[in-house]
């Protein structure tokens, strides 16, 4: 815990002297009460009081004057908080190869299913966008608040031949870029933090299954994104046996591991896998977590005030109702 105003904690000496004076008061009650030699007297003069809770209303005053000290002092705390600006582009492979049935009961479906739930899972703030590619890239959805446009495009999607990742995320920064520069003319405090997160099942074939370094490669959109300071997430998805079915014979579309853990670890992004639908709905509300809530130092004097009100009330109550007046 910290404090906004720390210096109030000072006053806590204040109700130390208190406690301190009110400790010595009640040893002078008792040394002036031993010079009453005659007990019959000291019976009219001073009757017997109440045991020891006649003290809890003294008490309930100064620890009420505690609390409300610390609460004045401001506490402090981290919370999660949703996020009220970010931008977040979601990438879907619709290669060929996601129509392999080891995730049921296709991968396609189920990345649409997934994809569907995760723009439902992500906070109101967040501008969500939506690029697809096979052998191009095009961007469905620019950056927006209406989950409603990009679930219409998840369900819109449609395969294609060949897997272009690097122009997918260029698409997406490209996309990301625009949407800033719009943010910004309109006079806000800037561009909101960005991140994409791509999902496909296979190694990039355009510009060539051995071209991640090529200038519109995979490799280097994701160092084009370090740079840009947006990282990439990336999540393998699908089984080392799926297949396909392609004029007539069966053909083995493994996922691709290695080259999604590369494009994540150059940008400075996650890298997830997932080999089913469960399991990538799992993976997306990880990441709307971390992308929808960031964590803040936010107030709790509230408590501290409630406590010390409550505690302010028992400790007069208390006064009047053992000693008929206040502690």
């Amino acid at each position: 815990m910290t404090f906004s105003h720390p210096w109030w904690l000072l006053a806590l000496l204040v109700v130390a002297a208190l406690v301190a004076g009110y400790l010595l008061l009640l040893r002078r009650r008792r040394r002036d009460v031993v010079k009453f030699t005659n007990l019959e007297l000291l019976d009219t003069v001073a009757p017997r009081r109440p045991g020891w809770y006649r003290h809890v209303p003294a008490a309930a005053m100064i620890l009420a004057l505690a609390v409300l000290v610390v609460a004045i002092a401001g506490p402090q705390a981290d919370a999660k908080v949703p996020r009220n600006r970010a931008t977040v582009v979601l990438v879907i492979d619709v290669s060929l190869s996601m129509q392999a049935t080891d995730v049921a009961p296709t991968r396609l479906a189920a990345a649409q299913a997934a994809a569907k739930s995760f723009a439902d899972q992500l906070t109101p703030g967040i501008n969500l966008g939506l690029v697809s590619f096979a052998g191009t890239a095009a961007v469905l959805v620019s950056p927006t608040t209406d989950r409603t446009a990009v679930k219409q495009a998840v369900d819109g999607l449609k395969l294609s031949e060949s897997t272009a990742t690097g122009e997918a995320i260029f698409a997406a920064l490209q996309s990301i870029d625009s949407f800033s520069r719009t943010v910004a003319a309109s006079g806000t405090e800037g561009p909101p933090p960005a991140r994409i997160v791509l999902m496909s099942d296979g190694k990039q074939t355009v510009p060539g299954p051995d071209g991640e370094n090529d200038p519109r490669g995979s490799f280097t959109a994701a160092k084009q994104a370090a740079a840009e300071k947006i990282p990439v997430s990336t999540i393998s998805f699908g089984t080392d046996y799926g297949t396909i079915d392609i004029e007539g014979g069966r053909t083995r579309v493994a996922v691709d591991d290695a080259s999604m853990q590369q494009i994540a670890s150059l940008s400075g992004g996650q890298f997830f896998t997932a080999a089913s639908e469960s399991q990538l709905r799992q993976v997306y509300s990880e990441l709307g977590e971390q992308i929808g809530y960031e964590t803040r130092q936010v107030d709790t004097s509230r408590p501290w005030l409630i406590g010390g009100a409550i505690l302010l009330l028992l400790g007069l109550g208390g006064g009047i109702a053992l000693g008929r007046r206040l502690p």
